[in-house]
C-alpha cells in the first residue's frame, strides 16, 4: 500500500525553520525577486549567496521534529513517498528514504550553466566557487520563474497513492497546488494545518492542528481505517 505525503513550510516551522508567509519569515528585509529569481542572481550574486549561506547555517543547527519522525516510522507498515516543497533535509534526517524535493535542496549547489552538475554543499558558497566549466556555482533552488523539473514525478506519485497526507502547506500556490487534483476519487486525504483553508468532505479529513499534533492523529486514523495495529 502506497502512502504519499505532501509537505510544506509548516512541518519544518516546528523545528525552527522560518516560513515564507509568516510576518517574521526568512524573506523579510528582502524583495523576494532579489534573492529567489534568476534576475536577482544575475544582479547581485553576493547578496543571493549570502542569503542562502545564512539559511544553510541555520538548517544545520535544527533537528527533525515528531512529525518528520512519524512519517519515517510509517515506512514500517507502508510504502511512503514524501513530496516536499521544503528545501531542508529534515525528512531525510528523520529517516525517510524516498523524498522528492520540488523546489530544490539547500544543502546542494549546482553549476549556473549545467543544471546536471550538482554537488552536496554544507559550507558557505562564495564567488570563487565555480564548476569545471568555470561558471559560478549557484544554490540548487528552484527560483521564481524557473521550471519545476520534478513536478511530473510528483504528480505520478499522487496519482498512484492509496492515501494522501497534506501537511503544513496551504495548497494555494501553483504549480504545487495542482497536485491535489491527481488523487483518485476514492483516495482518503488527510489535511493537517493549524489554520486550514479547505473544507472537510467525505474524502478529505481536516485536522486543525500543528504538524506534530495532527500528523500523529491522522496516522492513527489511517491505521484504524486499514486495520493496522
Amino acid at each position: 500500500m502506497k502512502i504519499v505525503v505532501l509537505t510544506g513550510a509548516g512541518i519544518s516551522a516546528e523545528s525552527g525553520i522560518k516560513t515564507f508567509r509568516d510576518s517574521d519569515g526568512l524573506w523579510e528585509g528582502h524583495d523576494v525577486m532579489e534573492v529567489a529569481s534568476p534576475q536577482g542572481w544575475e544582479a547581485n550574486r553576493e547578496l543571493v549567496s549570502e542569503f542562502y549561506n545564512l539559511r544553510r547555517a541555520q538548517l544545520l543547527e535544527v533537528e527533525p521534529n515528531a512529525a518528520h519522525k512519524a512519517f519515517a516510522d510509517l515506512e514500517k507498515d507502508f510504502r511512503v513517498k514524501i513530496v516536499t516543497q521544503n528545501v531542508d533535509d529534515l525528512h531525510e534526517r528523520a529517516g525517510s528514504t524516498s523524498v522528492v524535493h520540488l523546489h530544490g535542496e539547500l544543502l546542494k549547489v549546482r553549476s549556473s550553466v549545467d543544471e546536471d552538475y550538482i554537488l552536496d554543499w554544507k559550507k558557505d558558497l562564495n564567488a570563487e566557487d565555480v564548476c569545471p566549466k568555470g561558471s559560478p556555482l549557484r544554490p540548487h533552488i528552484v527560483w521564481f520563474g524557473e521550471q519545476v523539473p520534478l513536478l511530473e514525478t510528483a504528480a505520478n506519485l499522487v496519482a498512484e497513492a492509496d492515501a494522501l497526507f497534506i501537511v503544513g502547506t496551504s495548497m494555494q500556490v501553483y504549480p504545487a497546488a495542482g497536485l491535489l487534483h491527481y488523487a483518485g476519487p476514492q483516495v482518503p486525504i488527510y489535511f493537517i494545518d493549524p489554520r486550514p483553508n479547505i473544507e472537510p468532505n467525505p474524502q478529505i479529513k481536516v485536522y486543525a492542528h500543528t504538524a506534530t499534533e495532527g500528523v500523529l492523529m491522522a496516522i492513527a486514523d489511517l491505521k484504524k481505517r486499514f486495520n493496522i495495529d
